[in-house]
């Protein structure tokens, strides 16, 4: 008798063992079109999740851009509450769908986002929050955030957060050019005085001055780390703040004296993050900062305005996937005070995320600086084409599965992935620009790459016991440009014969640098 129970303990305890293993679940939540009743719920959901301490699975490319995660009662509860769909999977049905995101069908990957990230919003605290598309995303897929201002940010507030965004904010000091139309409303008045109040407060002379001063402290948010995500008027606004550092660009109706009459020849382009050579708007009555924007260039009515979607690399570099991820690849336009970026002032090093070729224009970039990123995104309301000032909110309740609004919400997460930071050098005939250079890191130690001065070379150097370099080099999408087998540990690579553009480098199978050609 001693001996059976003793078989029968030994029974339970193996199917102790083996029960968690058949029957422990997982959560997947479909972000495909067919799917997903409302994708921008379920960016709040995976938020909410990380939040609470539960890694959350990025699918990339896989269904619209799905998120998986260990089964959380809470996590399904609010699913339920918020609309979002969701299936609850066995760990062999949710081990399927992982290996399938990498197959060829789908060419994708599974990105570990691992925590949630601090987010602050750059808004005056009167503003409504329909004034901002980004506000509206946030406060509808219920992920929190900071407002924050110009004299939090002087005062180095943005040491406590990863991401920021940038609201429709004019910083050239010129109270987004609202002059020639409004400058008799109430509104206008009371803005431009609380402006000059908090110039006033933070120890500047001019609105403008302030505004220099806050975007500089913005660049060294990205340049240690930090993420920075505008739209409409605050991506050209911002470069050309930092363009115009020393240089009074405001007529005497922002201001009350003149613009310095040689402001243009005294633009520092260098300082910029995605533009250059553009040219200032410098009338009063002119609703437009520079010829950087595409609004009044472009030929095209509501019904055919739409923008595309480009593939990048998921293998090498997944951020720009991450940033791109929808359940369509074609996107429908929307105007802003600042539409689109004309191509020709892009410069080499910015990521084109999303374009309509045809008007010559991008809709939708990024860049890295230092170990950190930005990204601009023209126009002002994905869902409101047109949108006047005073317009009514836009209801994304009717929205849920907006497109347009889906690539803010992959701004917000992106940051919850542990990213690899990567050297970017220049290599031109012209200049060499090192400022985008980060600290070096351990692992890219090993191996050196130095651009050559006045060339379209650079030098690769490998440690000596290294095996000899294979150098291969892609453009964004993934497509192979370059393959060079190195004859030594320290050889030159010759690219005058590639495009202008950004490339990413391998050397011995890993990604080390990414290179801009100008």
């Amino acid at each position: 008798m001693k001996g059976f129970k003793t078989k029968v303990w030994v029974l339970v305890v193996a199917f102790a063992l083996v029960v968690p293993s058949v029957f422990a679940t997982k959560m997947f939540i479909p972000m495909d079109a067919e799917g997903q009743p409302n994708h921008l719920k379920a960016y709040g959901i995976a938020f909410m999740a990380l939040k609470s301490g539960v890694g959350v699975d990025w699918m990339l490319n896989y269904k619209g851009g799905s998120f998986g995660m260990e089964f959380n009662k809470t996590v399904a509860a609010a699913c339920d509450e918020r609309g979002v769909k969701y299936q609850k999977l066995k760990d062999g049905e949710y081990k399927d769908i992982t290996k399938e995101v990498s197959g060829l069908k789908y060419d994708g990957k599974v990105v570990k986002l691992e925590k949630a990230p601090r987010i602050a919003v750059y808004t005056p605290l009167n503003k409504e929050p329909w004034d901002d598309a980004v506000t509206l995303a946030l406060t509808y897929a219920e992920i929190p955030f900071d407002k924050i201002y110009a004299e939090e940010v002087l005062n180095g507030a943005l040491d406590k957060y990863d991401w920021l965004h940038l609201h429709h904010e004019d910083f050239t000091g010129q109270y987004g050019k609202f002059w020639a139309q409004f400058r008799t409303a109430d509104w206008y008045q009371k803005d431009q005085a609380s402006a000059e109040r908090l110039a006033r407060k933070t120890g500047f002379k001019k609105v403008q001055q302030m505004q220099v001063a806050v975007v500089k402290k913005i660049r060294e948010f990205v340049k240690s780390g930090g993420n920075m995500f505008a739209m409409c008027s605050a991506t050209d606004t911002y470069d050309i703040a930092l363009a115009a550092d020393s240089i009074d660009i405001c007529e005497t109706q922002f201001d009350n004296d003149p613009m310095d009459a040689e402001a243009q020849s005294k633009l520092k382009f260098n300082k910029c993050l995605a533009f250059r050579n553009f040219k200032l708007s410098t009338s009063p009555y002119e609703y437009e900062y520079s010829d950087i924007d595409n609004t009044n260039f472009r030929k095209i009515d509501q019904a055919h305005d739409v923008f595309t979607l480009n593939h990048f690399s998921v293998s090498v570099d997944p951020v720009p996937t991450m940033l791109v991820q929808n359940h369509t690849e074609t996107v429908k336009g929307f105007m802003g005070q600042t539409t689109a970026f004309r191509n020709e002032f892009l410069k080499p090093s910015v990521l084109v995320l999303a374009e309509n070729k045809d008007l010559k224009e991008a809709r939708y970039i990024h860049g890295d600086l230092g170990k950190g990123t930005w990204t601009f995104y023209g126009g002002h309301d994905p869902e409101s084409y047109q949108h006047a000032v005073g317009a009514p909110p836009t209801n994304l309740g009717f929205y849920n599965a907006s497109p347009g609004y889906r690539l803010i919400l992959n701004n917000v997460l992106f940051p919850a992935v542990n990213r690899k930071v990567v050297q970017e050098i220049e290599v031109s005939k012209k200049n060499i620009i090192a400022e985008n250079i980060p600290e070096a890191k351990e692992e890219i130690q090993k191996i050196k790459v130095t651009p050559i001065p006045q060339s379209e070379e650079f030098e690769v150097e490998c440690p000596p016991q290294a095996a000899k370099p294979v150098v291969v080099i892609t453009d964004p999408s993934g497509k192979e440009v370059l393959r060079k087998q190195l004859n030594s540990n320290k050889e030159r690579v010759d690219v005058s014969g590639l495009q202008h553009g950004i490339y990413n480098i391998t050397v011995n199978g890993e990604y080390i640098y990414k290179i801009v050609k100008d």
